[in-house]
């Protein structure tokens, strides 16, 4: 992974000097703002590493209701990090065998159909800021209330499973497929829905859910990043700042995940999604929360 932050390094760099900066309309990148979104990253990637998300859920309301962003910009830049986050937090997972690359796979096949048609509705939905807003709420609360709910009253999932043994053998694709439908229109990478759906749906344990959700991520967040860049809804400085500070926490995140029990983890997870869920909401309503 050192090669990823030299290469990230070297790009923030020569975006830089190039005198690119950020587009008009967009926060400038001043060194306080610069620094708050290496932190962000960083927070990120170690949340991402121990959860297996790509971190655009940590990323994605902090640039829009903290640092300014346009919602279609915050989308759009979170997921162009997630390709970084997920190459280092999956790089972490699979090195530990914290990871089931054969289901990985068939997730994968299936996102990368859904995050094409996912970046298509996204075109359509990209001037209704207010009701992008509602359905990313919507999105946050409904593994929020499952997470939280495991957290609290510790149901261990399934052991010794066998993923598809007993569902159809469309199940695991079609289950990536709708994943990637949300990570177009959302740009929240899909860990929020593959890391809850493999433990309840399909019974994999918590630590291998992890690391399969992150090599899963690669394949849907470089081709559905890819399509937010060619769009224009990536604010592409502010990008890089947050991978170099994601790719160092991923790794973090994924060489300490043993040291948490299943509980908490999940626990973190859905009061964070709660959280954002509400303040999504509450937002399309008209209501101001901090």
């Amino acid at each position: 992974m050192a090669g990823l932050l030299v290469v990230l390094f070297l790009l923030l760099i020569a975006y830089l000097l190039a005198g690119a900066g950020e587009a008009g309309g967009l926060p400038p990148l001043d060194a306080p703002r610069v620094l708050i979104l290496f932190a962000v990253g960083v927070f990120a990637g170690v949340l991402g590493g121990l959860l297996g998300v790509g971190g655009a859920t940590i990323m994605l309301p902090i640039m829009y209701f903290y640092l300014g962003f346009p919602e279609t910009i915050a989308i759009g830049t979170g997921l162009f990090v997630v390709i970084f986050t997920s190459l280092s937090g999956a790089y972490g997972h699979v090195s530990r065998r914290n990871a089931d690359l054969a289901v990985a796979k068939w997730l994968a096949l299936g996102g990368i159909a859904g995050v094409i048609a996912g970046s298509w509705l996204f075109t359509l939905l990209a001037g209704e800021t207010g009701l992008l807003g509602l359905i990313l709420g919507i999105v946050f609360l409904v593994p929020a209330i499952q997470m939280i709910r495991e957290g609290l009253f510790q149901r261990e999932p399934a052991r010794g499973y066998a993923v598809g043994a007993d569902r159809p053998a469309w199940a695991v694709p079609g289950f990536g497929l709708v994943v990637g439908v949300l990570t177009g229109v959302t740009g929240l990478g899909g860990g929020y829905a593959l890391v809850p759906g493999l433990i309840y749906i399909f019974g994999v344990p918590v630590y291998v859910t992890m690391g399969t959700s992150l090599a899963a991520l690669i394949p849907m967040a470089v081709i559905g990043g890819g399509i937010k860049v060619v769009q224009g809804f990536v604010a592409v400085g502010a990008g890089l700042i947050l991978a170099l500070g994601s790719v160092l926490g991923a790794q973090i995140g994924a060489a300490t995940i043993r040291r948490f029990s299943p509980e908490i983890l999940k626990l973190i997870f859905g009061l964070y999604f709660a959280y954002a869920a509400i303040r999504f909401i509450a937002e399309y309503f008209g209501v101001a929360l901090p």
